[in-house]
């Protein structure tokens, strides 16, 4: 039986860290345990975390999972849960490898061959909007996000919302069929954002993601009384229990837990199938590195509620870098008309520059999200 034991980190650009997880016989397993801006502490949190599973069954991941979560007696919130993740990605990409099958295989099975995919087009200060879609579209993508908004305060001007309904407008103008989701990323408050929500209605789009805050979750049950287009949320909720009273309550149509963030790969296909019981929808948030993406995809292929992927290429994090250049086997990140084909090597389905990696964590990054702040000097979200 294979026993984890050893733990390599690599914090490498633009934003992102790695986990290489060894066992005593030689396999190698690898998972991205990051929250982005805070790669130092999750990062001690893994060694942490780490120095507990030294020894441990590299295939039993539930009961280390269970070891990582409940055994610490404080639990959950993004650090600790981001760690949790990435070793647990690792152990999944271990027990892939050694019974030669990729992870979705060990979840039940496929349930579709592919998985469409979408691109970010706008930037954090979104702009150009309607030539960003026809760029995405002559990739071959039939679906973009965009950020809603730049900063706003709690009670705004209106013609900061008529600009973000002119941007959806160039868009749809430059590529009718374009689907559209706005991510208002927490940055509009109760106030605004309804307004703004019902301003976008008349544009059919895919999505309206984080309206406010997870906080503020009662907002969504108001939210979806009145308004026509599907709410998203959840990159910003942890385990199934920061997923329960969301689905119980209602309001929320599409939910999107994090790979990294939430508690790994099993938590991720448990918390799509309590969104199925509810008959919500489910989208995995993923603007990070490529063992996150192959993570999320693993989920995709076994949950029949899984409808799109989020992925970072091309997306304004990552200007100088590229998920792609990390992997021996980039090809398989290459959509084919705006879709992901079924991944089909062992375990998470990727293989690792390892000597990539390693070049770019001697250079590695110190990361942290812009501090925006209102135009009275008060702090705005991001």
């Amino acid at each position: 039986m294979s026993k984890i034991e050893k733990f390599e980190l690599f914090k490498v650009p633009p934003r992102w860290l790695f986990l290489k997880l060894t066992t005593d016989d030689g396999l190698v397993g690898w998972g991205e345990p990051v929250c982005e801006g805070k790669a130092e502490t999750v990062a001690a949190a893994v060694k942490e975390l780490g120095s507990q599973l030294i020894g441990h069954s590299a295939t039993d991941i539930e009961d280390a999972f269970q070891l990582m979560y409940r055994a610490g007696f404080y639990r959950g919130g993004p650090i600790l849960t981001s760690a949790a993740s990435g070793i647990e990605q690792a152990m999944w990409d271990i027990k892939g490898k050694a019974l030669g099958v990729p992870v979705y295989e060990m979840l039940g099975g496929k349930c579709r061959d592919r998985i469409e995919v979408y691109r970010w087009i706008g930037g954090d200060h979104p702009r150009d909007t309607g030539e960003a879609a026809k760029e995405a579209a002559a990739q071959g993508y039939k679906a973009v996000k965009m950020n809603g908004t730049d900063e706003l305060r709690w009670i705004d001007t209106y013609d900061k919302l008529e600009a973000t309904v002119e941007r959806v407008a160039a868009i749809k103008e430059a590529v009718p069929g374009m689907r559209i989701a706005v991510d208002f990323h927490g940055r509009v408050h109760k106030t605004m954002a309804k307004k703004l929500i019902h301003m976008l209605d008349e544009y059919n789009l895919m999505f309206i993601e984080e309206p406010v805050l997870c906080e503020n979750e009662d907002e969504f049950i108001e939210f979806a009384r009145t308004c026509h287009t599907p709410i998203a949320t959840g990159e910003r909720n942890y385990t199934r229990w920061g997923f329960k009273h969301m689905l119980t309550r209602g309001g929320v149509d599409i939910i999107q837990p994090d790979v990294s963030h939430c508690g790994g790969i099993l938590e991720a296909r448990k918390i799509a199938a309590m969104a199925e019981a509810f008959d919500v929808a489910f989208a995995l948030h993923c603007p990070l590195g490529p063992i996150a993406l192959a993570a999320c995809l693993q989920v995709d292929f076994c949950s029949p509620n899984a409808f799109i992927q989020e992925q970072s290429a091309g997306i304004h994090y990552n200007a100088g870098y590229d998920l792609l250049n990390y992997m021996k086997n980039p090809e398989i990140f290459k959509w084919k008309n705006g879709y992901c084909e079924l991944l089909t090597k062992p375990g998470l389905g990727i293989e690792v520059n390892e000597d990539y990696v390693r070049e770019m964590a001697a250079k590695g990054h110190d990361w942290h999200n812009p501090v925006w702040r209102d135009s009275d000097g008060i702090i705005a979200e991001w």
